[in-house]
C-alpha cells in the first residue's frame, strides 16, 4: 500500500507479478475484486495503489494458492497476506478460528493485529495476538470465545496447544511471517511442532521471508504445495531517502556525543541501537541522568514495559528509545527522524534492518553510526555490502580527547579477571580459616 510502505521491485515466475520494477500504473486495490468493506477501509487508511509485493502476492493468494514470498520489512507484506485472509473470511462461510499467523516477536504480533483491525473495520471479524510476557488467561478466554484469526509467537502458542480449547480444528490458512528471522531466533523446531498440532487436510500456506537460506527453503518445500513464487527487493539496500553518516568517536565518549547531538538538536526523536540488553539499559539510565527522556526496549523488559515504552515514544514522552535488535525488524514507528547505531552492528544485514526504521511512509530520515577505533572492521564489512563508502563526520567544538567521568561498560575480560581474583581471595581466606580451625582443634585435644 503506497502511503505507509516503501516501494520495491518485484519479479516472479508467476504471471501474477508485474514485469517491471513497480506496480502497473493501472493496478489498484479495486482490481483485486476485494469486498467493498475492505476497499472502504483501505481508502479510509489513505492508500491508493498496491506496492509491488501486494500486487504480486494478493491475486494468487485470493485464488487460494500457496505463496512463497521474498519480501523485506517495509515492503507492504503485512497487507499482502492480511487482505487475502480477510477476503476469504468474508466470501466463504466458516466457523471458529480459520487463519493462523505465526511471527517471531511480540511487537510484530501486536502490530499485525493492529493492522488487521484497521483493514477489517465494519466487518465484525476479530483477531487476537498471542505471545509471552503477559498473562495467558485473557488469551485463553479469547480462544474459548472464538476469534477468526490468531496471530502468535511460537512459544506461547505451543503452551496453549497443550489444552483442548486451543485445538484450532478449522484452520484454513497458515502464514509464516519473517521466516528467516524465526530461523535466526532458533524457532524452526517450534514451527515444526506447531504444524504437527494443526489438523490434517488441505490448507493454504503463505510464507514470507526477507531472505531464503537453506533451512527456510527446505521448510517451504515441506509446507507448500506448488507455490507461486514472489520476490520483492531481493537485494538488501536501505531506502535512498536515508542520509547515512559515521561518527568516529572513542568508545568512552559515545554517551557524551549522543547527549550533545540531542542538546544541539542535531538529532530529533531517535531509536538508538545497542549491542546488548545491558548496554541498552545502561544507556537509558545515563541519558536520564543528563535530563534526557529515554526508555529502553530489550528482551529483559516485560511486555507491558515494552508496550509502554513504544507508546511513550510515539506520543512524545520519550525522545530516545535505547533498544537492542529486537526493535530492528517489523516494528513501525512513524515519523521517526533518526536512527543511531550506538554500537556498530555485527552484520551488514543488521545495519540495513536497523536504519530501515527511519525514512518510512515516503519520508526522509537520517542514520548515524558511532564508530570506536576497534569497530572499524565492522564498518568495512557494511561498506562492502553497500558498495560504497559512508561519509565520516565530526561534531564541531566537541572534545574528542576528553576523559569520560566513568567508563560506559567494564570490558568482559576485565570483569572476568576481577571475578577470578575475588574467587581466588575467597579460596585463600577459606584455606587459612580451615588451617586455623585445624590448629585450634589440635591444641584443645
Amino acid at each position: 500500500m503506497t502511503g505507509t510502505n516503501g516501494r520495491s521491485s518485484a519479479s516472479s515466475t508467476s504471471s501474477h507479478t508485474p514485469s517491471d520494477s513497480s506496480p502497473d500504473s493501472d493496478l489498484s486495490f479495486a482490481s483485486f475484486d476485494l469486498d467493498q468493506r475492505l476497499l472502504s477501509a483501505i481508502r479510509g487508511m489513505g492508500f491508493d495503489s498496491p506496492t509491488p509485493i501486494q500486487g504480486a502476492a494478493i491475486p494468487p493468494a485470493i485464488e487460494g494458492k500457496d505463496v512463497l514470498a521474498t519480501a523485506m520489512t517495509g515492503s507492504g507484506k503485512t497487507a499482502a497476506f492480511l487482505l487475502p485472509i480477510l477476503q476469504r473470511l468474508l466470501s466463504t462461510p466458516g466457523q471458529g478460528t480459520r487463519a493462523l499467523i505465526v511471527t517471531p516477536t511480540r511487537e510484530l504480533a501486536a502490530q499485525i493485529v493492529e493492522h488487521f483491525d484497521d483493514l477489517s473495520k465494519g466487518t465484525g471479524l476479530k483477531a487476537i495476538a498471542i505471545f509471552g510476557g503477559v498473562g495467558a488467561k485473557p488469551q485463553e478466554k479469547a480462544l474459548r470465545r472464538g476469534v477468526d484469526v490468531v496471530v502468535a509467537t511460537p512459544g506461547r502458542l505451543l503452551d496453549h496447544f497443550q489444552y483442548d480449547y486451543a485445538r484450532l480444528p478449522g484452520i484454513e490458512v497458515v502464514v509464516l511471517d519473517e521466516a528467516d528471522r524465526m530461523l535466526d531466533m532458533g524457532f524452526l523446531p517450534e514451527i515444526r511442532k506447531i504444524l504437527r498440532h494443526l489438523p490434517k487436510g488441505p490448507r493454504q500456506t503463505l510464507l514470507f521471508s526477507a531472505t531464503m537460506p537453506g533451512p527456510i527453503a527446505k521448510l517451504a518445500s515441506e509446507m507448500l504445495r506448488n507455490p507461486v513464487r514472489v520476490e520483492a527487493q531481493t537485494k538488501q539496500a536501505p531506502p535512498s531517502a536515508i542520509t547515512q553518516a559515521l561518527y568516529p568517536v572513542p568508545a568512552e565518549l559515545k554517551v557524551d556525543l549522543l547527549a550533545e547531538l540531542l542538546r544541539r538538536k542535531e538529532v530529533g526523536n531517535v531509536i538508538v541501537f545497542c549491542r546488548t540488553k545491558h548496554r541498552a539499559k545502561r544507556l537509558s539510565k545515563k541519558l536520564g541522568q543528563r535530563g534526557i527522556a529515554a526508555a529502553e526496549i530489550h528482551g529483559n523488559r516485560s511486555q507491558k514495559q515494552r508496550t509502554d515504552a513504544l507508546a511513550g515514544f510515539r506520543d512524545g514522552r520519550y525522545d530516545v528509545l535505547a533498544a537492542t535488535d529486537i526493535l530492528a525488524r517489523g516494528i513501525d514507528v512513524v515519523e521517526l527522524d533518526h536512527v543511531v547505531n550506538f554500537d556498530v552492528p555485527g552484520a551488514p544485514e543488521d545495519y540495513i534492518h536497523r536504519i530501515g526504521r527511519t525514512a518510512r511512509a515516503g519520508a526522509s530520515g537520517e542514520a548515524y553510526t558511532f564508530v570506536a577505533p576497534e569497530e572499524e572492521s565492522g564498518v568495512r564489512d557494511i561498506e562492502r555490502a553497500l558498495g560504497r563508502s559512508l561519509p565520516r563526520r565530526t561534531l564541531a567544538d566537541f572534545d574528542y580527547s576528553a576523559k569520560a567521568d566513568e567508563r560506559f561498560e567494564v570490558p568482559v575480560s576485565e570483569r572476568l579477571a576481577k571475578h577470578r581474583a575475588r574467587r581466588k581471595d575467597e579460596r585463600e581466606r577459606a584455606k587459612k580459616n580451615e588451617e586455623r580451625r585445624s590448629r585450634n582443634s589440635g591444641g584443645r585435644r
